[in-house]
């Protein structure tokens, strides 16, 4: 895979939201079935790093989610770690 990110070293520096509408074009040509076989290969190479960068940025934005624990009393008391459930 490291072969792949360095010839799409672009994809690095992609927001979530940047990536992931791209890899729905992907998709959506993909499914269509008017590429070339060629060009269906590069592009699907393309989206399966995409796939993994917004994997990627997934985790690390669940890693920084926290949740608010509240005192006794229902103020505030400080943040935890989320509970994914």
């Amino acid at each position: 895979m490291n072969k792949a990110l360095n010839k799409h070293a672009d994809i690095t520096d992609m927001t979530f939201e940047r990536a992931l509408k791209e890899l729905e074009g992907i998709v959506s040509r993909l499914e269509r079935g008017d590429v070339e076989l060629e060009e269906s290969i590069a592009i699907y190479e393309r989206g399966e790093v995409l796939r993994d960068h917004c994997d990627r940025l997934l985790r690390q934005a669940e890693a920084k989610v926290e949740k608010i624990t509240l005192g006794s009393d229902g103020t505030p008391k400080g943040t935890g770690p989320l509970d994914p459930e």
